[in-house]
């Protein structure tokens, strides 16, 4: 995750300089004719930090909060709609998650169907932590109102919208102690996550910063796949909230 948002950010601050340098005296227009002092980059740059939760989730898939959190990483174009204050933002970046089990579960199969078997269902030892992470391409969409387009950094902005992802990648992370040393395992396989998914999303903040929320419409897992308790195949859902924060 560190080297994928690393290369991210060092792309864009390339791109930065690139148009500081090519034209140091030059000011940058945006589409709705405001001058200034940014680099000449179309698009914005988007951060967002969130936590995760998980809605209905059987009783063993219990997440610890910091532990449970998104790390989104955007590059979104804003269009605006005629002269009004309404504007659509479709984009593209990579969406980061982990969820922390605050009991120390583990993902595992029994009988080909998929567990969460607690620590003293396992072989495992002097286990510290617990995760699972999922890592997605996604593709925002937003229907964006600003109170003044002409001056997007100081403008009162509420958004609605969705983002369709694909899951790229998948993995279960233990840490555990060991002869005094502690040790990390990643056990890399899809779990039965659902590799597309979809979902609402909604915006509301001034200028640069802003606080969001996204719901995920189809289950963590597939459907039927979940882990399961007594029998049991629970699908559920996860919703994140955060804050994001935008430049360029």
């Amino acid at each position: 995750m560190i080297k994928t948002v690393s290369f991210i950010l060092l792309l864009a601050l390339s791109f930065a300089a690139a148009a500081q340098i090519s034209d140091p005296n030059a000011q940058s227009v945006d589409p709705n004719g405001k001058t200034g002092d940014q680099p000449d980059i179309p698009g914005t740059f988007v951060l967002e930090l969130g936590l995760n939760n998980a809605l209905n989730a059987p009783e063993r898939f219990d997440l610890g909060l910091w532990g449970s959190r998104t790390l989104n990483v955007y590059y979104q174009y804003e269009i605006r709609i005629m002269e009004s204050k309404f504007s659509i933002v479709p984009g593209i970046g990579l969406s980061l998650e982990r969820f922390k089990f605050k009991n120390g579960a583990i993902l595992g199969y029994e009988n080909d169907s998929l567990k969460l078997l607690l620590p003293d269902e396992t072989p495992m030892t002097g286990l510290k932590k617990t995760q699972m992470i999922n890592n997605y391409i996604d593709i925002p969409l937003e229907l964006r109102f600003s109170t003044n387009p002409s001056d997007p950094g100081r403008s009162f902005k509420v958004a609605v919208g969705g983002r369709i992802g694909y899951m790229y990648d998948a993995f279960s992370k233990l840490k555990y102690e060991d002869d005094g040393q502690t040790k990390t395992l990643k056990d890399k396989q899809d779990w039965n996550l659902t590799r597309l998914r979809y979902g609402v999303s909604a915006k509301i903040g001034l200028g640069n910063f802003n606080l969001f929320g996204y719901y995920n419409l189809t289950p963590l897992f597939e459907e039927g796949k979940g882990p399961g308790e007594g029998g049991v195949v629970n699908d559920f859902q996860t919703v994140t909230i955060g804050v994001s924060l935008s430049a360029f």
